[in-house]
């Protein structure tokens, strides 16, 4: 009989909301233990040794780091997200890689303290963007036709821009028709749709309210 799976999770974790949609995808049964990343408990800390979400637990042996989940889900779960080929298979795995540094540049662009340094991570972000519309196929998904782990690692990165996008045009996607049509793929897929709680965007402007960065002063205005 296999292991109960229990994910620990944090509501606004885009490293959590890889392994939802992985799980989901794959048809996986799990439950959902959130966990106050600002009050961490004993017990988290315990099977946590970096103290950061996504937790897998599988019976009795706790898995940390979503990249090590994704793959333990591919060796052990059905319905493959990675490609079959070994090459495709690495460059695959390289760009999951470049979803966790664009998800580095967004956190010091909400958390840059003046317009200058925001400035600075606009572009930044702007530029890896821009790299990612080269390489991107979009039809729909980031390799053609099948659903990827790369989909499910840049899901929520889009997610973050639902709300930016509300602050002000920043232009970071802009004149990217592949990345526009990429978003929309992705807003709408279930597992995507489904991997954070409808009080996502809520929480994820008051998070932003409270970083008194130069984007909390922006989208205090925008209110």
């Amino acid at each position: 009989m296999a292991a109960r799976l229990k994910l620990i999770s944090h509501k606004l974790c885009p490293y959590v909301q890889r392994a939802v949609i992985a799980l989901t995808e794959k048809g996986v049964a799990f439950e959902r233990i959130d966990v106050d990343l600002a009050n961490k408990p004993d017990w988290f800390l315990a099977i946590s040794p970096l103290g950061r979400t996504p937790v897998l637990q599988v019976g009795d042996t706790a898995i940390f780091e979503s990249a090590v989940i994704l793959e333990y889900l591919e060796e052990t779960e059905a319905k493959p997200l990675h490609p079959s080929d070994a090459l495709r298979r690495a460059e695959h795995r390289a760009w999951i890689e470049f979803g966790s540094a664009v998800l580095n540049d967004i956190a010091g662009f909400y958390a840059a303290p003046n317009d200058l340094a925001f400035e600075t991570k606009t572009a930044q972000l702007e530029q890896r963007f821009a790299r990612l519309e080269a390489r991107l196929v979009a039809s729909p998904w980031f390799d053609g036709e099948s659903f990827s782990l790369v989909d499910a690692v840049f899901g929520p990165v889009f997610r973050y821009f639902d709300v930016f996008d509300e602050i002000g045009d920043f232009g970071i996607l802009a004149g990217k028709p592949k990345l526009t049509k990429w978003r929309k793929s992705l807003a709408e897929r279930p597992s995507v749709r489904a991997a954070v709680s409808a009080d996502y965007p809520a929480l994820l402007r008051d998070f932003l309210k409270r970083r008194n960065s130069w984007i909390s002063s922006l989208q205090a205005q925008a209110a």
